[in-house]
């Protein structure tokens, strides 16, 4: 005959039980992590020859202009200075630059992968004038070279410009030539050269069109920069250092606009350095200038600020497993404890192979999930997967606890904790709350059920024998 466990013992060993699962768990959840990055890897091979995440900034009048410095060198151990004449330039931001720009998204597909991409419809106007206090800026207005102006657009990923670009100056169209963006896009886009000897004021005229995906970044430059958008998608994550001062989302999309200034840009429209570009995670999502330093900051050591727009998927199905893979502890913490109850209580004898197998049952579910969940979507692969699982484990619940009406107890605990989960999902802001009083109740119910056991006391066969004669149905 076996020697009889005290209930303090069997306690242990569930326990034991349920942290050594915490292994296959962590399994799951570097799965999830491994499969995200080979959908990440997926959706930019879609995306490689239509464009990524685009920074979109400019226009902005660059002027070369003649300049001077004094070097010094030592030479047969004698300092000496000379005059050298150099040609910089100077970056001439527009008094008022307002943007429309029309976001047209469409899903692209490769395998199971999925990926969405767009074509950014962009029509502008720019109004550019010397300030009448340029002097003060100390540099000699006969100096500036006008006549070799250029105007420049600065574009992340050229490859995504169509044909249909155009630029207008005071109603002249202009040829527009490849390259010398500006530093905020990588220093790629496009130009196209003007002669501002007049030095009259420039109204200019642009229209171009520019493909890309994930999300679509605005860098303001001058005065005024008033940047209205518009899609038909309808789940937009309006990000960076600008947010849209109004805002319209609904069934048929949404409608945006973003009014920035010189001042809150802490950027003057006359610079002699053309600012660096704001940064990109590798998801395209915008990482904002003002998380890391102050706007003044920013204009100090030459940072850009944005204003961005990301094409978010209504429900990202790798973060959603990943969040349920966190709360699998609970789940086997729950389903051992209640067969410890009937075990140590109704007398049920539970082995630690059973317990194992058990657990392993609910490891599997969220590996179900993220199988399925990559074919036909989250919530029916949670379906799918619940359903499965729970079915599963009420059948083979009824063969160790040797009574279906136990098994149905298991079962109807596994449905609710999957529905209770499913809850918890969805109601982020409330998840650590509710997950709280939840372990509060059972923890009560462990409690109050377990008030008479002795927990270090043996017991024998003889203990829970006739307890329950309901045996499997």
């Amino acid at each position: 005959m076996a020697k009889p466990r005290s209930p303090g013992f069997k306690l242990f060993i569930a326990a034991a039980l349920a942290v050594a699962l915490a292994i296959p768990l962590l399994m799951v959840y570097a799965l999830v992590y491994d499969r995200q990055e080979q959908s990440e890897t997926a959706q930019t091979a879609i995306s490689s020859g239509w464009g990524g995440a685009q920074i979109l900034t400019g226009p902005v009048l660059v002027i070369p202009y003649d300049a001077e410095s004094v070097e010094t060198f030592t030479e047969n151990g004698k300092e000496t200075s000379r005059t050298v004449k150099t040609v910089k330039e100077l970056f001439l931001a527009p008094e008022t630059n307002r943007v429309t720009t029309d976001i047209k998204p469409q899903r692209l597909k490769k395998s199971i992968y999925e990926s969405v991409l767009y074509d950014a419809v962009n029509s502008g106007t720019a109004h550019f004038a010397l300030p009448a206090d340029f002097d003060r800026y100390g540099i000699p207005r006969g100096a500036l070279r006008l006549g070799n102006a250029e105007l420049r657009f600065g574009i992340s990923d050229a490859r995504g410009l169509q044909a249909a670009s155009k630029v207008a100056v005071n109603g002249a169209p202009l040829a527009l030539q490849p390259g010398k963006g500006l530093a905020a896009s990588g220093h790629s886009g496009f130009f196209t050269f003007v002669d501002w000897s007049s030095t009259q004021p420039l109204d200019v005229r642009y229209d171009y069109v520019v493909r890309g995906s994930k999300s679509l970044t605005l860098v303001p430059r001058g005065g005024e920069t008033v940047w209205d958008t518009k899609s038909a998608w309808q789940s937009p994550s309006f990000q960076g250092d600008f947010l849209p001062v109004d805002r319209k989302i609904g069934a048929g999309g949404f409608t945006a606009r973003h009014a920035v200034t010189n001042l809150a840009l802490g950027q003057a429209l006359v610079m002699t350095e053309d600012p660096r570009g704001p940064e990109l995670d590798g998801s395209g999502k915008y990482m904002p200038v003002s998380a890391s330093v102050s706007p003044r900051e920013a204009g100090v050591t030459g940072l850009s600020q944005a204003a961005s727009i990301g094409l978010v998927e209504p429900v990202d199905l790798y973060s959603q497993v990943d969040r349920s893979v966190k709360y699998g502890f609970l789940f086997i913490g729950f389903t051992f404890l209640a067969f410890l109850m009937f075990d140590v209580i109704a007398g049920a004898r539970v082995a630690a192979a059973e317990y194992l197998l058990t657990g392993a049952g609910l490891v599997l579910f969220f590996a179900l999930l993220l199988a399925v969940a990559e074919v036909i979507g989250f919530t029916p692969a949670y379906l799918v997967a619940a359903a499965a699982i729970t079915g599963l484990l009420t059948a083979y619940s009824a063969a160790v606890l040797k009574s279906w009406v136990r098994a149905r107890i298991i079962g109807g605990l596994l449905g609710g904790l999957y529905a209770t989960l499913y809850v918890l999902l969805n109601l982020e802001a409330y998840s650590l709350l509710i997950g709280s009083v939840l372990l509060f109740v059972a923890l009560a119910v462990v409690m109050w059920a377990t008030r008479q056991i002795d927990w270090s006391a043996p017991r024998g066969e003889e203990d829970g024998a006739g307890q329950d004669g309901a045996g499997v149905a």
